[in-house]
């Protein structure tokens, strides 16, 4: 039984992980797969399974209680300012404006109001911080960051001993999936 769980903040490279990987023979891969679930539904993942979802970081308590540190854990990155403004360009759309409405109680409506950039650099801090904490004590951790894949993906293809067609994972590098227009 072989899972693998990639963590990240999000607007890092994630869809184009989750595309890259779907090319192992001996994985399956998934890009949020389970987001819709509760309970021990959400983390019924099957095995020999990667599993891409930035949503993980808020519930790194229940991925610990149903792993532990029997997976391997991919802390995966990108250019903090590049995924800030990314997140500033979504500001009314998906986590951020989750993020900005609910977490932190609609602060752009306030008097005087909060800065979306600061939103997102809150925002963007606060997953790094709980990803860092939960990978503190676990004993097979990657991390990748989206600049350097061409270096980062190959190592981590030999790490979990996936087969497949490694040059056409690589190839999905250069595909820019789920950008921000």
């Amino acid at each position: 039984m072989t899972q693998v769980f990639v963590l990240c903040t999000g607007r890092c490279g994630s869809k184009t992980f989750t595309r890259a990987a779907e090319h192992m023979t001996n994985f399956t891969a998934k890009h949020e797969s389970r987001t819709h679930l509760l309970g021990t539904n959400r983390f019924a993942y099957p095995d020999n399974h990667i599993e891409v979802d930035n949503r993980l970081a808020w519930w790194t308590g229940k991925l610990d209680a149903s792993f532990g540190d029997t997976p391997f854990y991919v802390h995966l990155t990108r250019d903090r300012d590049a995924v800030i403004q990314s997140y500033v360009a979504r500001k009314n759309y998906g986590l951020v404006k989750a993020y900005r409405d609910t977490m932190l109680c609609n602060l752009v409506l306030r008097k005087p109001k909060t800065d979306i950039t600061a939103i997102a650099e809150d925002l963007v801090d606060t997953i790094t911080s709980n990803i860092t904490y939960f990978l503190r004590d676990k004993t097979k951790v990657m991390q990748m960051q989206v600049e350097t894949m061409q270096q980062d993906f190959p190592k981590f293809w030999d790490w979990i001993g996936a087969k497949g067609d490694l040059d056409a994972a690589m190839a999905e590098w250069s595909v820019r999936h789920n950008a921000t227009e």
